[in-house]
């Protein structure tokens, strides 16, 4: 996918009127670095094809929105960005990451699998650039010094979840826990224990793991769900996103399930909620609740640019994927600003300690000690928004990281 060019972004400006361009360029007009830095290229790691291309789109969108926004630099530096293909396993990552660190990239960005992320540690770290991740987010990924994120942790969702529904199911209420095999499943799940699981309460039913496919086809998941549903829950809270998103709910309510989907938002992100048109009566009956760090109809001044640009340019909402992105294009920016005129990696990346607090689309937020985002969680509804079944914040959940 290629970078927009200067017309294309002078066009999307003036489309958004001076506020978008104030706030589009803000991170310009802090005072620091008007002369102009050195061209610095940065690389972007992200699928092209396979199941997870849809990530990858979100993923490039959003970093070239904010390119796009600002004149085609970060911090003043003009910007070249490299993109490779991270592929579906962490042979494929490492071979992105390989070619783009050849390519004399000042810091790396994107990342869509956990698979992928776990691959390409070893030789971030070795190489001393650093990338900032904006989408995988394993648990298992600590101790970096070079790998920062902008997403969240993956167990951060769950036990935002864990909490609410600790607080809201009745005495009696019974929860079914349904996921596909994976490590990601695992992330969720701790997490989802760790928020729920206390001052006594426990989880007395067993996770149901699912086979993990990637397009799964009718009826794959009936067996499954059969069990669960044979231990008449209540609640179901599960991990999916995605094409078996879509197939585990539409299945679900084949099998009969008459009652509330709880899980992280990437159940009803992307494209998932125009796949799931036909089960609009269902799920307005029944209800499908997820949590995340963002939601495109957040009521705040960066969200409204944010939005208002990716809808025009992409004519789609934005989803959390896109959001990370494009807040990675944000870090970045403001810690090539300070690192000064002509940066090398490990002066990036030492910058990248200093930026302190990101005016995000999310609402505001800011690296912690293991270099993720102290953030806020969101409870989402899925309920219609004018014709369109849409992801609708209903209240905050918790601040996390």
């Amino acid at each position: 996918m290629s970078q927009m060019n200067r017309r294309r972004a002078l066009q999307l400006l003036a489309a958004l009127g001076t506020t978008g361009l104030a706030a589009g360029c803000g991170p310009d007009s802090d005072g620091a670095g008007d002369e102009p830095g050195s061209a610095v290229k940065i690389g972007l790691i992200a699928p092209g094809t396979g199941p997870n291309k849809p990530i990858g789109d979100e993923i490039t969108n959003g970093f070239e929105l904010f390119l796009a926004l600002n004149d085609q630099r970060l911090g003043g530096h003009p910007v070249t960005l490299v993109q490779a293909d991270e592929g579906d396993s962490a042979k494929s990552a490492q071979t992105a990451a390989d070619r783009l660190l050849k390519e004399g990239v000042v810091a790396l960005t994107g990342v869509v699998g956990s698979t992928a992320m776990s691959g390409i540690r070893d030789m971030v770290e070795q190489a001393r650039v650093p990338l900032i991740g904006s989408n995988a987010s394993p648990a298992s990924l600590q101790s970096v010094v070079y790998i920062w994120r902008t997403s969240y942790v993956l167990d951060e969702p769950g036990q935002a979840l864990g909490d609410y529904l600790r607080q809201t199911l009745k005495a009696g209420d019974r929860l079914m826990i349904v996921a596909p095999e994976g490590q990601g499943s695992l992330d969720v799940i701790a997490g989802f224990r760790r928020g729920y699981e206390v001052g006594g309460v426990r989880l007395t039913d067993a996770p149901i793991i699912t086979t993990n496919s990637a397009s799964p086809s009718k009826g794959d998941f009936a067996p499954y769900i059969r069990r669960a549903l044979n231990r008449k829950p209540t609640a179901i809270f599960c991990h999916y996103a995605g094409k078996p998103a879509v197939a585990f709910i539409k299945q679900l309510y084949d099998e009969g399930y008459q009652g509330r989907i709880y899980a992280p938002g990437f159940l009803t992100e992307g494209s998932v909620l125009g796949d799931l048109e036909s089960e609009t009566s269902t799920i307005e009956k029944y209800g499908i609740e997820t949590a995340l760090n963002y939601s495109a109809d957040l009521n705040n001044t960066a969200n409204r640019v944010f939005a208002s640009a990716y809808r025009k340019t992409y004519n789609s909402s934005p989803t959390t994927y896109a959001m990370a992105s494009y807040d990675a294009a944000q870090v970045l920016d403001k810690a090539l600003r300070i690192a000064g005129p002509n940066p090398n990696p490990q002066q990036v990346n030492l910058a990248l300690g200093q930026i302190g607090q990101i005016d995000s689309p999310r609402g505001a937020w800011q690296f912690n000690q293991p270099r993720t985002p102290q953030q806020k969680w969101y409870l989402r509804r899925v309920q219609k928004d004018g014709q369109l079944l849409s992801n609708v914040v209903i209240s905050e959940l918790a601040t996390l990281g």
